[in-house]
């Protein structure tokens, strides 16, 4: 009888767990955003609140006749499954079976599967970067350049995911220096050039969607300026920011308008906030008054920043906090978008416990990625480069919720999440000094332990979309 390689065994694992999760699954979880999405291309109209490129791709397999949400949803999780099952056959393929089955394993943690079957962008930028990850390991893990078909295949999914999320550029930008270069990452050199990168891609941004892909002009712009603004009036003084009355910034303190959450109430319940800026600070005079607010209170600015932030990685909060638990069923609507069968709800609830509690937190695997970056930085073998690639990757992306953020929903953690169980597949084992281990465990210890006592220690604010904004 013919043995079945390591690797094949990798691939055939993935490929089954692929399929169960499409049967489990099936048509996917349309949520808000989702509808928002499908109303769109049913109209013919885009915006840029949501990524045109996602909304553009959806209408394509529309126009073929292909309604609701499957295609995309089958889109995602194949991406999600090609690339993790490449990676766990490279892996096997080289004797390194555990981290392989780490790899799948990886693939079914509750907090991430459960946020992987909603159709969102956020599934949509996982599948592409996990399928480029995939695609490139399978060459660069035996140290050989990439065909010029795979190197192709690679550039499209990068783009695609830069192009479903506004954020994304911290994550693909060193994804395409680690895994299109060669060589080992040099601080100096491939910092400026990846920080030259991300700029250049954040000032195409808007041409790609208003050009090419026609999308008109929303006020997505403004929620952050908006946000920041009220959280420098909340902790600097309601007449730190004059471009408003003073009264205006205490009625938003008296209504509990402003929170470290998610800027939503400012938009909504407390929407005198944004009609108050939008007549005081129109068009892109908010951008020079909200840099002014910056330049004039940044330690009101940082405290703000640093409590959205403590929020949005999920470290010191209570236990059951707001937006992490994945949606068992479609939003309600009348676009012919359905629901999974009821049978996955034990798994959601169980994908919540997880994502609330301290080893589901996004502060907990930002420090292994950043423990992943520390001891394997000078390692120049194939699978140190590629876990430092990732490792940064993850690394980036949530530092830059510190600047960029106005919400603290757990899926916009789902490639951070990723990249670094990863990158810890990668590296782990022999070639990681032993000191450097011992103090990465301590780290990882303090951080879930604080994280536990807070959980232990703070009073609930509730668990739902309307706990958290008030």
């Amino acid at each position: 009888m013919t043995r079945v390689s390591p690797a094949i065994r990798a691939a055939l694992a993935a490929f089954f767990l692929c399929l169960a999760m499409l049967a489990l699954f099936w048509p996917g979880v349309a949520m808000f955003d989702s509808l928002n999405q499908y109303q769109q291309l049913l109209s013919g109209s885009y915006d840029d609140w949501h990524p045109p490129a996602m909304a553009r791709l959806w209408s394509l397999f529309h126009g073929l006749g292909w309604t609701g949400q499957a295609p995309m949803f089958l889109l995602q999780v194949l991406l999600y499954w090609a690339g993790l099952g490449l990676i766990a056959a490279a892996l096997a393929r080289q004797g390194a079976r555990i981290a392989a089955a780490g790899v799948l394993l990886l693939g079914i943690w509750p907090p991430i599967a459960g946020w992987q079957v909603a159709v969102l962008k956020d599934g949509q930028m996982a599948g592409a970067l996990l399928a480029a990850v995939g695609i490139a390991c399978w060459w660069r893990l035996r140290d050989r350049p990439l065909p010029r078909w795979a190197t192709t295949l690679v550039v499209l999914l990068l783009l695609y995911a830069t192009l479903v999320r506004i954020n994304a550029v911290f994550a693909t930008v060193p994804l395409a220096f680690g895994l299109l270069g060669s060589g080992a990452w040099r601080p100096v050199r491939h910092g400026a050039l990846m920080l030259a990168a991300m700029i250049a891609v954040l000032v195409a941004m808007p041409v790609v969607n208003h050009g090419l892909l026609r999308a008109h002009p929303s006020d997505v712009g403004r929620s952050l300026p908006i946000y920041d603004l009220a959280g420098i009036a909340h902790h600097a003084g309601v007449g730190s920011v004059p471009v408003l009355p003073a009264s205006t910034w205490r009625k938003a303190e008296t209504q509990d308008c402003i929170r470290p959450l998610l800027w939503d109430p400012l938009g909504d319940r407390c929407d005198f906030v944004a009609d108050g800026l939008a007549h005081a600070a129109p068009g892109g005079e908010l951008t020079g008054v909200w840099v002014g607010a910056i330049a004039h209170h940044p330690l009101a600015y940082a405290a703000h920043r640093a409590a959205h932030w403590n929020a949005t990685m999920r470290w010191l909060v209570p236990w059951r906090y707001p937006l992490a638990e994945p949606q068992a069923g479609s939003e309600p609507n009348t676009l012919g978008l359905g629901s999974p069968s009821p049978r996955i709800e034990p798994f959601q609830r169980l994908a919540g416990v997880l994502a609330e509690s301290p080893l589901g937190a996004p502060i907990l695997w930002l420090a292994g990625a950043l423990a992943v970056v520390a001891l394997a930085w000078r390692r120049d073998d194939a699978r140190g480069r590629l876990g430092v690639t990732l490792a940064l990757s993850a690394v980036l992306t949530e530092l830059a919720f510190l600047v960029i953020s106005v919400a603290a929903d757990y899926r916009y953690h789902l490639w951070a999440m990723l990249a670094t169980g990863l990158a810890i597949a990668l590296v782990a084992g022999a070639g990681l000094p032993r000191r450097g281990l011992g103090l990465a465990l301590a780290a990882l210890l303090l951080v879930g332990g604080s994280g536990l006592a807070a959980r232990l220690l703070l009073p609930p604010v509730g668990e739902t979309y309307t706990d958290a904004a008030g």
